[in-house]
């Protein structure tokens, strides 16, 4: 029937006899790619939903001790660049969407301040140094605006077309915990400040002793870019806020010193004052020492590297094969 309706149409005999191979061969084509995008586009994520991160970097400190060769200011504006420190970082990634993320994170960190690093006179007359391991903790939620990928957005076998997106950009925001121990270069030695209660902390008239164990909260963006379908690499910038003032020892005003020598010993007093004597008065009881209104925050810049984990729903070889194609990772 159907050729005699191609003969009626005035279509050749020969080509008619063609269209039904060529209209399989336009149904399988249609059928693998919509097949394939599917399968790309809808749960393969879940599939690598989790991941390892590991990360190298630098730390620095924002707070009183060092700072520019101004008046101290909040923020990033106070940065001494020359007291960077090192940082690692371990964190596990958990997928809860294809574009959101949440992440628990272990980093260590040295934050450090000098004041013979400015030329501020009241910074530099003041002369107080501090040195403190950070040991943070935090969770956090991640926000993936574009995620990386390698290979082209078509997947097909021998089809060359647009190229997909090779970097991802994500922001985060989270909670945590951190433990510090400030302290201070000594005749060649560090001395635990926190024990000393260099501004009083504890005793009569003086401010109430301060934790080492601290809440923050995590905040910042990074850049990833895939190198296979396991591993990617990127960087990180996390500018993390806290509730004290005293991870450099320093937040109030200067303590009667006689007390402070008759219950914590002379070492006390030095250390809660060292100054240089080239402003008359700044060191007397009460006067500034340092701001407790503007609380103490660092910041982390790391390189990192992604590793996905792979969890496949069957142990069929023919679905893990599906799997190893797949050209583009999230």
């Amino acid at each position: 029937m159907i050729l005699l309706y191609l003969v009626r149409t005035a279509i050749p005999v020969h080509l008619a006899k063609r269209i039904p191979a060529l209209l399989v061969l336009f149904l399988l084509v249609a059928a693998t790619t919509v097949q394939g995008q599917y399968f790309r586009n809808s749960n393969y994520w879940k599939t690598h939903r989790t991941e390892i991160t590991v990360g190298m970097g630098i730390s620095n400190f924002l707070g009183e001790l060092g700072g520019r060769n101004q008046i101290g200011s909040p923020f990033i504006w106070d940065l001494e660049l020359s007291q960077t420190k090192p940082a690692v970082s371990l964190g596990y990634r958990y997928h809860t969407f294809e574009k959101q993320a949440l992440r628990a994170n272990l980093t260590y960190g040295i934050l450090a301040g000098n004041d013979n690093l400015t030329t501020e006179v009241f910074r530099q007359n003041r002369n107080l140094n501090f040195k403190s391991d950070i040991f943070e903790f935090s969770v956090v939620y991640e926000l993936h605006f574009f995620k990386e990928q390698l290979g082209h957005v078509y997947d097909l076998r021998g089809v060359k077309g647009e190229k997909s997106s090779r970097v991802g950009l994500y922001i985060f925001a989270g909670v945590g915990g951190f433990y510090f121990q400030p302290k201070t270069l000594l005749n060649g030695t560090y001395v635990e400040l926190q024990p000393l209660s260099t501004e009083g902390q504890g005793l009569p008239g003086g401010p109430e002793e301060y934790n080492n164990f601290q809440l923050c909260i995590p905040m910042g963006v990074g850049l990833r870019k895939a190198l296979s379908k396991q591993w990617s690499a990127g960087l990180e910038l996390q500018y993390t806020k806290t509730f004290t003032d005293y991870i450099d020892d320093v937040s109030g005003v200067y303590y009667d010193n006689e007390v402070l020598a008759a219950e914590r010993g002379s070492l006390a007093a030095y250390l809660a004052d060292p100054s240089l004597d080239k402003v008359p008065g700044q060191t007397f009881v009460g006067q500034q020492r340092g701001d407790s209104n503007d609380l103490d925050a660092y910041l982390f810049l790391k390189a990192q590297f992604h590793y996905k984990i792979y969890k496949y729903k069957s142990s069929g070889k023919k679905y893990r094969t599906r799997i190893r194609r797949q050209k583009v990772v999230f």
